[in-house]
């Protein structure tokens, strides 16, 4: 007998069920319908322990059951989770725990309630136990053959169970009996008593279902269709051979040649011809022949063996990677490298050697050139180039393709694109990869996990193929706006390269080499025959006419301008056009974004700070403003919780220390503050702004406006240090972008300085801070105030 586990003699709500039993350890939904049962869920704790006892009704159809309608024995169960149905109803997700005897119902309304003793199986078990239950996995196993409503799912859960009696009672579980039947078995405290009752319960289903198959093939006496239709076919095959129109049988010696000449892997070849001897034997107007010939068709078109060769010359390779790109410098480095190495280890390795190409992913803005470079390289490398976008892609199948059980099955994308570029070591771009999402059907991130691993991508396996297929030859480049919203596993597989903002004089060459021949020549103009790009006029477009990070814009604007030059040219009204400053603002209109940055500084209370966003950096605007009132502090702006806590930081700093920075002590009982930072239609978040929340309070409680064309970002705390950021890079190249001159970081940000473009460095003053009262100090000229002569 097992111990006896009392319930420490409190009282639990009391669930009745109808038609169903809860064993331990099982896990149920349960709807919940009745009154009472809709009583008992809303009266359980939102948070802590929702033990309930789960008991079977004696008679299913009784709506609302007394305490003799119950069985003694039930459940001890927990709710593990509530939902609310759209009739109003609820309905639970329910774990069995352990046996309960229920003693005494102490409540009857609005639901039951009472005491039980538990009753939890022992862990020890004897050799008599085990022999008993070997003999029931083996009748059970049978049932599982025979039971249509048993799967192979349900098997495996099963048989995965070690101890006897939980073996009984998940067996018992999920078979289709009365309920009397599960409840004896669960009223079975002794184990070796519950093995032989539930040896009994599934021999009577096992003698049950056989007896009924065999009654339905007595009656069943006449030929079915199929039969009768493989009859007719056998004889059409026969006299088609005879006329000599054996069609079927040609295709197959031409599909047996290609399997040869394809030259497969001898693991594929033998499941090709295996699968052509199968094609040979099923009639040609049954559907699986259709299905079979697709797929042998499908492993004859891939490009097992067919490889290009690589261009090793490295010269040739780095003057083609500048032709078509401005800049870039470590991203072609790191390309340059990947042919050296190559061509080293091509010459020096043993004969069958794997050569593991790399994983690379280009990250960055929009319009920066991630995937046409990634074309550049295909070319540098005489590759063919393979590109899929990712975005907004949800099924795995798209990655590792149906399995050939359901109709119309396919290979996934990866299979696809390698058939269609007939080679087995393109350049493979997966586009947008931070943009996969996932549903019920899947999460394609993990099926990439294989693909993008040198380490198992030599042995790739497609759900359709079902052999593996080699993809280290392939060189996959993956490109992402957002590095941090790539999967941490699949980002760890990847080397990542960052591609950053371009600044003026990178934009206007990439104007003068790429942009301009191209949408000239797209146009039907004659580069300076009819028209004409001056550098001021190319300037113009990029300050007065885009802003971001990329190019797209302005070869939009570009094209917008040849558009119209195109116009006049067709109407006969000139020759020649010179596209100055002068005439791109008459053809672009009014230029849509100013250099605000002096304008809106003049005044006490505005700071520019700088900003990361996934598009590169920007810059944002701070104001404060103040009102009589007692000390409100009052934020606007769209503002995230972090941001909120960063003015609240820098008002409590100043509060603080108004005496030393020089402003009145009691500005608080005076005045109210309101801090906006514009664009309020745009979430901000982070800790960086809060050197200029600071500085704009201090601004305007002083009445001394910020330094002309300065810009700072850092993070502070309440003893005035001031603390590291992230994203330097970015957030200087979009203040040389804006035309600040000056900007204040963090000194612990010192280190971040190599990455920031020579240009950018040349143009801007960097200044490093450890304390705010350094970037008062530089920000409004300000001196410390000497407070009781300290």
């Amino acid at each position: 007998m097992p111990d006896l586990v009392s319930v420490k003699g409190d009282a639990l709500p009391i669930l009745p069920l109808r038609n169903t039993v809860l064993f331990p350890q099982q896990i149920i939904p349960i709807y919940i319908g009745r009154d009472q049962s809709l009583k008992l869920i809303e009266d359980l704790p939102e948070n802590g322990d929702k033990k309930i006892i789960v008991v079977a009704q004696r008679d299913g159809s009784i709506e609302n059951p007394t305490s003799d309608d119950l069985f003694e024995w039930g459940t001890l169960a927990t709710v593990m989770r509530v939902f609310n149905m759209p009739d109003k109803q609820k309905s639970a997700i329910v774990q069995g725990i352990a046996r309960i005897k229920i003693v005494k119902i102490t409540q009857s309304t609005p639901f039951f309630i009472g005491n039980g003793i538990r009753f939890d199986d022992p862990e020890d078990q004897s050799v008599e136990l085990e022999a008993m239950m070997s003999n029931l996995h083996g009748i059970y196993q049978k049932l599982v053959d025979v039971a249509p409503y048993l799967s192979n799912e349900q098997y495996k859960q099963v048989t995965s169970i070690t101890h006897p009696g939980k073996y009984a009672d998940r067996a018992v579980s999920v078979m289709n009996i009365s309920t009397e039947e599960k409840q004896k078995i669960l009223e079975s405290i002794n184990i070796h008593d519950r093995l032989e009752r539930a040896t009994v319960v599934i021999n009577r289903e096992l003698q049950r279902i056989e007896l009924s198959e065999k009654i339905q093939s007595d009656v069943q006496d006449e030929i079915s269709k199929s039969q009768r239709e493989y009859y007719l076919r056998e004889q059409m095959k026969a006299i088609r051979k005879e006329l000599g129109e054996d069609e079927p049988a040609v295709e197959l010696v031409e599909m047996e040649k290609k399997i040869t000449d394809a030259k497969m892997p001898k693991e594929v070849e033998k499941v090709a011809k295996k699968e052509l001897e199968r094609l040979k034997r099923i009639p040609s107007q049954s559907p699986e022949y259709t299905v079979a010939r697709t797929y042998v068709e499908w492993l004859v078109d891939l490009p097992w063996s067919n490889t290009t060769s690589d261009n090793e010359d490295i010269e040739q390779a780095r003057e083609i990677l500048d032709a078509d790109h401005y800049g870039l410098q470590k991203i072609k480095e790191r390309v340059l490298e990947h042919l050296a190495v190559r061509k080293l280890k091509r010459a020096r390795s043993k004969k069958g050697e794997r050569l593991k190409s790399p994983i690379l992913c280009f990250g960055g803005p929009p319009g920066t050139g991630k995937t046409s470079l990634g074309k550049s390289i295909a070319r540098s490398m005489d590759r063919k180039f393979v590109r899929i976008s990712l975005g907004g892609v949800r099924d795995e199948a798209e990655i590792r393709g149906h399995r050939r059980t359901y109709i119309g099955a396919l290979p996934g994308r990866i299979i696809a694109n390698l058939k269609k570029c007939g080679t087995n070591n393109p350049i493979f771009m997966l586009d947008e990869i931070d943009k996969l999402g996932m549903d019920f059907r899947g999460d394609p991130s993990s099926a990439l996990l294989e693909v993008l691993d040198p380490e198992q991508n030599f042995a790739f396996n497609d759900h359709y193929l079902e052999v593996d297929f080699d993809l280290s030859n392939v060189i996959f480049i993956t490109t992402a706006n957002r590095i941090d919203q790539i999967p941490g596993p699949l980002r760890d597989r990847m080397e990542v390269l960052e591609f950053n903002g371009y600044i003026l004089d990178e934009k206007l060459n990439i104007a003068k080499d790429h942009l301009l021949d191209k949408q000239i020549k797209e146009h039907g103009l004659k580069e300076k025959k009819e028209i004409e790009f001056t550098d001021e006029g190319i300037i113009k477009i990029i300050d007065s006419y885009t802003r971001e990070a990329g190019v797209r814009n302005l070869e939009r604007q570009i094209a917008n301008i040849c558009r119209k030059a195109a116009m006049e040219f067709a109407t006969g009204k000139v020759k020649k056009i010179i596209i100055d400053p002068e005439k791109v603002e008459a053809y672009l209109g009014a230029q849509k974004f100013y250099p605000e940055v002096a304008e809106r500084c003049e005044k006490p209370g505005v700071v520019v700070g700088l900003a990361w966003t996934a598009f590169g950096g920007d810059i944002l605007f701070v104001e404060a403003s103040k009102m009589p009132g007692k000390g409100e502090l009052k934020l606007t702006g769209q503002l995230g919780d972090v941001m909120k806590e960063s003015v609240q930081a820098a008002f409590s700093y100043v509060r603080a220390n108004a005496e030393s920075i020089g402003i009145d002590p009691d500005f608080y009982l005076k005045y109210d503050i309101h801090v906006h930072v514009p664009a309020g239609a745009i979430p901000k978040d982070g800790p960086s702004a809060g050197i200029t929340m600071l500085t704009a309070i201090s601004s305007l409680l002083l009445d001394i406006p910020v330094k002309e064309r300065v810009g700072m970002t850092g993070e502070i705390s309440l003893r005035g240090n001031v603390l590291p950021i992230g994203g330097l890079k970015e957030k200087a190249t979009a203040a040389h972008r804006a035309g600040l001159k000056h900007i204040i970081v963090p000194r612990l940000n010192k280190k971040d300085l190599d990455d920031i473009p020579a240009k950018v460095k040349k143009d801007l003053k960097i200044t490093f801070v450890s304390d705010v009262m350094e970037v008062l100090k530089f920000a409004l000229g300000l001196e410390p105030v000497s407070v009781n002569g300290k």
